[in-house]
């Protein structure tokens, strides 16, 4: 979407964040050409979790479905300011969700409006069941909004979004563009989110007209994750040119394989809402532990010696790690994307 790439631009770039993102790319690069994992400057990207709690109970998601180990809590403020304080003059973008709905923690759109004020792209996804005052979530300076909605008849959105209501997320949608309107705010940019599944691939063409009539900036559909053979089953579309896998009987595996590279440990690391860092968002459990904010600069642990570790397998040995195997590092997730 090019008025977005645009803003973000004219938003985010400073001489200190550019030179930032050369040295970043720079040391990605020799990583891969040496097979040596080689890290300078802050991530250019940030994931920060205000809480691994939802509000739904979507089947293939860990919060939702109750699989997430990880105690369950809301991020305090400071120690979200603790950590935009560290990269705001170096980092570009925050990505502010992970597990959980963003919207419920009671200080979010307060981080939002300290984090935008810094200069940073914030882009945010929700499910959209719960939405403070539209006014107010456009004046916080939330650039991007990811708006998860799979279905355009509650039998049909309920199916995956359990314990969801399809009128009140339209609904919420709609308070957003209008909010816009009103305020005459370019932002956020609103984009409806379509999980590709069995049960909602023939609502295609409908989306398209709904997404017009609730006026968002963007149709995105992505094709699904997906964790056993009854998934398949369950869940995988039927036309192949929405999925991410290839079926060989009751298996699945990836169909672009697995690559001994990840962007993921050198652009975008995860601050967990305790303030424990994950290498990436795929270690939804952190599995991999490698410090906590609260005890050290995010600085020291992005470079330091566990986080190298873990950067040294994907370079040799990808295929070894678990949560690599299904990973959207090198997927094509996004199927298309509609103008509206």
């Amino acid at each position: 979407m090019l008025k977005e790439k645009i803003y973000f631009v004219k938003k985010t770039l400073t001489f200190k964040r550019l030179w930032n993102l050369i040295k970043n790319q720079t040391s990605f690069l020799i990583s891969n050409l040496l097979r040596k994992s080689v890290i300078w400057g802050y991530p250019p990207v940030l994931m920060i979790e205000p809480t691994n709690i939802c509000n739904l109970k979507c089947p293939l998601c860990p919060s939702g479905n109750g699989s997430l180990k990880r105690e369950r809590g809301y991020m305090d403020f400071e120690i979200f300011k603790k950590t935009i304080d560290e990269v705001k003059d170096k980092t570009m973008m925050l990505i502010l969700w992970n597990q959980g709905e963003p919207f419920l923690n009671k200080q979010f759109l307060k981080m939002v409006k300290y984090a935008s004020d810094t200069g940073l792209f914030i882009l945010v996804s929700t499910n959209g069941n719960y939405i403070p005052d539209a006014e107010e979530i456009v004046q916080s300076g939330l650039d991007s909004l990811i708006v998860s909605l799979d279905g355009t008849t509650q039998e049909v959105y309920n199916k995956y979004r359990v314990n969801g209501n399809l009128s009140e997320v339209l609904r919420n949608a709609h308070k957003i563009t209008n909010a816009k309107k009103k305020l005459k705010s370019k932002t956020p940019i609103v984009k409806w989110q379509f999980i590709v599944m069995k049960h909602n691939e023939h609502q295609l063409e409908d989306i398209k007209k709904l997404a017009k009539e609730i006026e968002v900036d963007q149709l995105q559909l992505k094709s699904v994750q997906i964790y056993s053979k009854e998934d398949v089953k369950n869940f995988l579309p039927n036309n192949p040119k929405y999925r991410r896998y290839k079926i060989n009987g009751d298996n699945f595996e990836l169909k672009y394989g697995i690559k001994n590279k990840c962007k993921r440990l050198w652009r975008q690391p995860v601050v967990n809402w305790t303030g424990e860092m994950a290498v990436c968002c795929f270690d939804k459990d952190i599995d991999y532990k490698v410090g906590n904010i609260k005890d050290s600069k995010l600085i020291d642990i992005w470079k330091g010696d566990k986080f190298n570790k873990m950067r040294q397998i994907i370079l040799t040995d990808r295929q070894s790690i678990p949560m690599c195997r299904n990973c959207g590092e090198g997927v094509k997730l996004k199927i298309k994307e509609k103008k509206v």
